[in-house]
């Protein structure tokens, strides 16, 4: 079968059309491959693992944040449309400028900070089965693609909004018992950039490739969810 593929070109006097057989299944990506190989060597786009880990090709299908990787065509599809992802700047064609996420990912110190007294000490463990952990998993697998990013509508703008990737993370290193910088994170997240600005539009949990639910982290961090120490 033939798809007709419509891409946004950086510049306005590139190809942005163009025809491809498909096979099934057939991703995005592959799409982007066939094109690059067969018709328009010069298209720019962005990709590394292939297999929805690093969260490299992050672009819009058909209006909709997705991992070119990931997405599969339709079998009876016949047309679509390839846009950059909303929010970041654009480099060239779908390959956009991503430090509007790492700067708010940055401003949540992603990781955990420990006690510095109990540095080269035995290592905190928290156990599969606790409570503590049964909490945090739901949150955990982000790969920073930022696909939620993308979905917001207020994220990157303007460029102040934590986000809902930078939101979820600091849910999972509030709840954390290792953690000591609970307090600085909560006072972050109930600031002026913080949980107060999500207007609850769902796109950043639609669009999350891990089945992650960023809106239902943000309610929790609304309601105070998380430890109270720290």
């Amino acid at each position: 079968m033939t798809l007709l593929v419509r891409v946004a070109r950086s510049d306005p006097g590139a190809p942005a059309e163009f025809r491809i057989e498909t096979f099934h299944p057939m991703t995005v990506l592959d799409v982007l491959l066939a094109i690059q190989r067969e018709h328009e060597p010069s298209l720019g786009f962005r990709f590394s693992c292939r297999v929805a880990m690093c969260g490299t090709c992050t672009l819009r299908v058909d209006g909709r944040s997705a991992l070119a990787c990931q997405t599969v065509l339709a079998e009876d599809a016949t047309r679509i449309r390839l846009d950059p992802a909303a929010g970041f700047p654009v480099v060239r064609d779908l390959i956009t400028d991503t430090t509007p996420f790492w700067e708010q990912w940055a401003r949540i110190t992603p990781y955990v900070v420990p006690d510095e007294d109990a540095v080269g000490g035995d290592p905190a463990v928290i156990p599969p089965d606790s409570p503590e952990r049964r909490a945090i998993d739901p949150a955990l697998d982000c790969i920073q693609c930022g696909a939620c990013f993308s979905s917001c509508g207020i994220a990157g703008r303007p460029r102040t909004f934590l986000g809902p990737a930078a939101l979820n993370r600091a849910l999972v290193l509030i709840q954390d018992s290792r953690d000591t910088a609970t307090r600085q994170r909560r006072e972050l997240v109930a600031g002026a950039d913080g949980v107060d600005r999500c207007h609850y539009i769902y796109g950043c949990t639609g669009s999350c490739p891990k089945g992650l639910d960023p809106a239902r982290s943000i309610r929790r961090l609304r309601k105070g969810g998380g430890r109270d120490d720290g």
